[in-house]
């Protein structure tokens, strides 16, 4: 029968404060959602609608709105 290799989360050669993680994005207060999935952040409330408003003229059809990360507000970006 054959043996099972011994899978391991990281390489057995690096120390445990060595090993790397998986990258996460940092996020920045305004975020960007289309049809409910986050896509950019933004730091200011103009980049985001500006974003906002491009991807609403080429595609009419889908939600897209920018939330206010802090203070929760959400706004509904229109065609």
């Amino acid at each position: 029968m054959l043996a099972r290799t011994k899978v391991t989360s990281a390489p057995d050669h690096l120390p445990a404060g060595e090993r790397k993680a998986q990258a996460r994005s940092t996020e920045e207060r305004f975020l960007l959602r289309v049809d409910g999935q986050v896509k950019s952040s933004f730091d200011s409330k103009e980049p985001a609608i500006t974003a906002g408003n491009m991807i609403k003229k080429a595609y009419p059809v889908v939600m897209v709105t920018v939330v206010d990360s802090k203070d929760g507000a959400i706004e509904v970006i229109k065609a």
